[in-house]
């Protein structure tokens, strides 16, 4: 099975695109990780397929799987390569397009300055949508993690996030703390552990350990999720900077029951075809 496909990436959280629009493609969960392997396949955080919109109000269907082959519900550097695919394989001419993706619509714009600017929709705060199962969401949550307390905010930008404040970004534990947080049995579909470092009201540093990906060098829905947790805390006003090791991000929300509006960077980085 040949498939073309484009690279891109979102402040260097990196995706595999694939046009499914145009070309009929159905992957096995082996096929999808294959794809995802930087040293076997062509390498990303997480593979997007662009299909046609089952519902009739939107321009396109988004799907997103990690780079472990399962589907989530959303991402939000991807949404914005998402837009920027649709334009460059000339798919759309409209600068906003209506997106469905597993957990509602989405409306990503193409701005002039070549940013992309994604309504991300309202965060959710409750626990059965989450899911959560340690009862009732807090502003904060104690959270047992290897027989410590940790204090996280949860949130869900259309996937699951806990959030945690560190005194120093680059020193916090990711890589072992992370992979505890997101298999924790209060979140039975896991959970994307944040790790946030505040510089001022408005400006963070942020590393984020994605579900089914582990640590990447940036996540959108991981940035919108950090900003709207440290706006609830009191200690962030929008609109906040997000910085992450793969470049910043801008977010702005409003307050409760109000969306997340996102904008950063979208860039192709080559296209080709792969035989699976």
């Amino acid at each position: 099975m040949l498939i073309k496909f484009t690279k891109m990436h979102g402040a260097g959280n990196d995706f595999v695109v694939l046009d499914g629009v145009r070309q009929r493609i159905s992957l096995t969960t082996q096929q999808l990780r294959l794809l995802a392997d930087r040293h076997f396949g062509v390498g990303c955080d997480q593979i997007l397929l662009v299909e046609k919109a089952h519902d009739t109000s939107a321009d396109f269907r988004y799907r997103i799987f990690n780079a472990d082959g399962g589907e989530v519900e959303q991402c939000g550097n991807g949404a914005r390569c998402f837009v920027r695919f649709v334009h460059e394989q000339k798919l759309t001419s409209k600068p906003e397009i209506v997106v469905e993706t597993h957990n509602g619509l989405i409306r990503p714009r193409l701005e002039e300055d070549g940013r992309v600017m994604v309504n991300m929709g309202a965060p959710v705060f409750s626990a059965e949508r989450i899911p959560y199962t340690g009862g009732d969401i807090e502003v904060m949550q104690s959270l047992d993690v290897a027989g410590e307390s940790v204090m996280i905010s949860i949130v869900s930008m259309g996937n699951p996030h806990a959030v945690q404040i560190v005194d120093d970004v680059e020193s916090a534990p990711v890589e072992k703390i992370g992979p505890l947080i997101e298999n924790h049995p209060s979140f039975p579909k896991r959970v994307n552990a944040g790790f946030m470092q505040i510089m001022d009201r408005q400006h963070v540093r942020l590393r984020v350990f994605e579900r089914g990906s582990g640590e990447t060098l940036s996540c959108g829905t991981g940035a919108c999720a950090a900003v709207v947790s440290g706006i609830r805390r009191g200690l962030l006003d929008s609109p906040v900077s997000v910085a992450t090791h793969g470049g910043t991000l801008s977010i702005a929300w409003a307050g409760i029951g109000e969306p997340v509006l996102m904008s950063g960077p979208a860039i192709s980085v080559f296209s080709g075809e792969i035989n699976l």
